[in-house]
């Protein structure tokens, strides 16, 4: 967005106070949470006392909440969160899949292309701050716009990536070109046929298996492919409603637990059951992972994954300052987040500034952390967020048509006062 512009200095020190704060799946405690920077420096049980004075300290009073840690989605194509689901499954593998779309769909991915690219990635933005996703790992080159310090979310920088083993070109070359010690992501084993399997092995001939290697979907790897992975120690990332979508079938955790890591990514609206929040609740019901083992999968799993360095993916002192409020109706951590959905989602902090908040913890903030806030309505609820809404709103809505603009299933819209507001 060429013209909007945040005031990014850094925030005041900061208390939240009041809420039971996650330390863990199964971990929690009634805590203050005191944020210098973009940093949390304390986190100090209720029963310690008041250790701040209104003078030193803006309050942020969320009692009545559970504050978890920022989520991490693994895996996302951001410039796709406009589309709409497109496909006419059951395929074999992604390479039928993409050939199937562009020759049935030619007119809706030309619409939806001609948003601009700046616009798309917003919304992808967007579309993760509204599920309380903090970090990003986006599997596409690394766009200007998502760089930029006050875009919505953060986006994981330190990668390589190559698209496919089919589609991707040079592989070797872009291996090559990965930052020592990073995440090499490459989309493998896509499918449930032979070409799928045989991608693995195909990465393995290529000399690209080794403990930076990402898979992603992996849904037809065998159990001598988890053999080899382990051996490799690569990891992988998983994103079972595409796959369920696109080829009836869903990854076998039980087999690929064998994997060293893995982590669970949304992919994109294109193929996606919905945000991450309905990801989680997908491979909860459909795969049948429990609630402990979903919340690694979108926390600590991924950010080791992404070698995220500042403990993203957890409420720590010394790391990054980001968290999410939900309301807290009892029951561990994972319990609450494997029952959560968009509108459950209250508040998101992120490196110590606000980014979502809801009407009724408006009330709540310090002014400092409202100043620049927009609203944006979602089925019925609306959220105050930084990031130009109506600017995005209005520049999609010449392209898409007014009224049309929708974040996978669910249509975005002005709140009817923020609309009068802007005509005037």
């Amino acid at each position: 967005m060429e013209n909007w512009q945040l005031n990014v200095s850094q925030p005041r020190q900061i208390v939240i106070r009041g809420a039971r704060c996650a330390l863990g799946p199964q971990q929690s405690v009634h805590a203050q949470v005191h944020v210098d920077g973009d940093r949390i420096t304390r986190i100090l049980s209720s029963r310690a006392g008041t250790s701040y004075s209104q003078s030193e300290c803006e309050q942020i009073d969320l009692g009545g909440f559970l504050l978890l840690p920022g989520l991490v989605n693994a895996h996302d194509h951001l410039e796709f969160a406009l589309f709409p689901r497109l496909g006419n499954p059951p395929y074999q593998n992604y390479v039928e899949w993409g050939e199937d779309i562009h020759a049935r769909f030619p007119e809706t991915i030309a619409k939806h292309r001609a948003v601009p690219k700046d616009i798309r990635v917003w919304w992808g933005g967007i579309r993760n701050l509204l599920c309380g996703v903090t970090t990003v790992g986006h599997h596409n080159p690394l766009w200007p716009e998502l760089q930029r310090v006050d875009f919505p979310i953060r986006v994981v920088r330190k990668y390589g990536w190559g698209h496919s083993l089919a589609l991707g070109g040079d592989l070797q070359k872009a291996r090559a070109a990965t930052p020592e010690g990073q995440p090499f992501i490459v989309h493998a084993c896509e499918g449930v046929d032979e070409q799928a399997r045989a991608e693995l092995w195909g990465l393995e001939s290529l000399g690209l298996l080794d403990q930076d290697a990402v898979l992603v979907h992996g849904l037809a790897i065998d159990r001598d492919g988890v053999a080899l992975m382990r051996d490799r120690r690569a990891s992988l990332i998983v994103c079972p409603s595409s796959n369920n979508f696109l080829f009836g079938s869903l990854p076998d955790l039980s087999l690929l637990s064998g994997v060293e890591q893995i982590a669970l990514g949304n992919d994109s609206p294109l193929t996606a059951e919905g945000d991450l929040l309905d990801e989680i609740r997908f491979a909860m019901r459909r795969c049948t992972i429990s609630a402990s083992r979903a919340y690694q999968m979108v926390t600590a799993i991924p950010a080791s994954i992404l070698r995220l360095p500042d403990a993203e993916g957890s409420i720590s002192e010394s790391g990054f300052a980001d968290a999410i409020a939900v309301r807290d109706i009892g029951g561990s951590p994972a319990e609450r987040l494997g029952t959560m959905s968009m509108a459950d989602v209250e508040f998101v902090m992120i490196g110590g500034r606000v980014q979502l908040v809801s009407e009724a913890l408006m009330k709540r903030l310090p002014f400092s952390q409202t100043q620049g806030l927009e609203p944006l309505l979602f089925d019925g609820t609306t959220r105050w967020l930084r990031a130009p809404v109506s600017a995005l709103l209005e520049k999609t809505e010449e392209v898409l048509g007014k009224g049309e603009v929708r974040l996978g299933r669910r249509g975005v819209l002005l709140p009817a006062s923020a609309e009068v507001a802007h005509a005037l």
